[in-house]
């Protein structure tokens, strides 16, 4: 059940105090305080594998190995190619941006940016097997000099066709980029160009729930976590079932945040922040009591078998820590905010985390805390799914 504020705009004080409230509550802090980030990506790999956070738009799946075999075709030595691929990559962001396009990766940084498109996209093109190369992409950048004395001795031999080969980098059916890369860009995919990536993520991940919605052609709601899909219940069951885990898991382990911000904020003594996180850790409590029966039913060994050796390391101290979360919360406490097991729990599991630089030990590190930290609800990327998704909709329409 989502949580909602309301005032009545009495004086400017309560107003200005309310809207300090509202932007609280409205960060996207996504960082992991209480050490259940493998958990949640081994949910978020299997439900839409090759995805990241921080990627925004599908067709930089494209333009990261367009920029690459320009570079491959060049010849660029290897002590030139990270400078050229960088150059190369903050170049895309002009035409991008001059189409006024959502989603570029560089907008505020520019020539500045930290982490270019490769680095973001590397991981999800291997995965999708888009790059065939096997390695990081600073080992790939440093194979440049190899790659090219592997090609000219296949060429030598009159062998044209280097499919299966070592040199092999990139996918052999990739779409060619248009006659006008890298000029008059945008994110549209062309039919052909969504039809490639649709078939390299059934073709690679084809279990998961991005291969099954992008072969559905369904369209893409508008809504906040995948388990309110409206045709949910026509996903496999294997997809349902992972679903249903994510979804007590993300919504039961919400309130060790909660209960985290609301000791932090007692710590600074901020009364406004007590407040608030108190509020919200009831309301989060209101909701576990009138969906008690989901929580109580929750098999939690058949929820570690689906979640753990999936490429994370969910480690025994971890599995305590939330099994001995799930028994607090089952166990419905009249006042959560003050129930010592409960406090205890989640106090020992950041400081068995972070050492000396617990925040409920070291007054630098809680002068950092922003007022609110962990608070985003685990939705497994679905953000970032739903709009390659979308774009995908959009290129495919030209197939139909």
């Amino acid at each position: 059940m989502p949580s909602h504020v309301s005032w009545v705009d009495y004086d400017r004080h309560e107003r200005d105090r309310m809207t300090r409230m509202l932007a609280l509550f409205s960060q996207k802090e996504a960082r992991d305080e209480l050490g259940i980030g493998a958990i949640r990506d081994s949910i978020a790999d299997q439900l839409f594998p090759g995805t990241s956070t921080i990627q925004t738009r599908v067709r930089y799946m494209l333009f990261v190995p367009w920029v690459y075999q320009e570079l491959e075709r060049g010849r660029v030595p290897t002590a030139d190619v990270a400078r050229k691929a960088r150059r190369a990559e903050t170049e895309l962001m002009v035409p991008l941006l001059d189409e006024q396009e959502s989603g570029v990766l560089g907008r505020v940084a520019r020539g500045d940016l930290k982490r270019l498109p490769s680095a973001v996209y590397w991981a999800g093109l291997q995965s999708w097997g888009i790059c065939l190369f096997d390695g990081s992409q600073d080992q790939y950048h440093r194979a440049f000099d190899r790659l090219h004395a592997q090609r000219a001795s296949v060429r030598r031999r009159d062998d044209a066709d280097l499919h299966g080969s070592l040199a092999l980098t990139w996918h052999p059916g990739l779409p060619e980029p248009p006659h006008e890369f890298p000029q008059n860009l945008s994110f549209a995919l062309s039919a052909a160009e969504a039809i490639y990536l649709r078939d390299r993520i059934c073709e690679r991940h084809p279990t998961s729930l991005l291969a099954w919605l992008g072969r559905s052609g369904l369209d893409v709601p508008e809504v906040d976590a995948p388990w309110l899909h409206p045709h949910r219940a026509d996903f496999e069951e294997e997809q349902r079932e992972l679903l249903h885990h994510g979804k007590v898991f993300s919504e039961t382990m919400h309130g060790a945040a909660l209960l985290y911000n609301l000791q932090l904020a007692e710590l600074r003594r901020s009364d406004e922040l007590v407040q608030a996180h108190r509020d919200s850790l009831t309301a989060w409590l209101d909701d576990r009591r009138a969906n008690h029966e989901e929580l109580h039913a929750w098999d939690v060994l058949r929820f570690w078998h689906l979640t753990m050796n999936h490429g994370h390391n969910i480690t025994e101290r971890t599995r305590r820590f939330v099994e001995g979360w799930v028994e607090i919360a089952r166990g419905l406490p009249a006042d959560l905010a003050t129930a010592a097991p409960a406090r205890t729990l989640v106090k020992n599991r950041e400081r068995s985390l972070k050492g000396a630089r617990s925040r409920f030990d070291n007054a630098r590190a809680l002068d950092q805390w922003s007022g609110s930290a962990g608070l985003l609800r685990l939705t497994y990327r679905w953000d970032n799914a739903s709009r390659f998704l979308r774009d995908l909709n959009a290129g495919l329409q030209g197939a139909r």
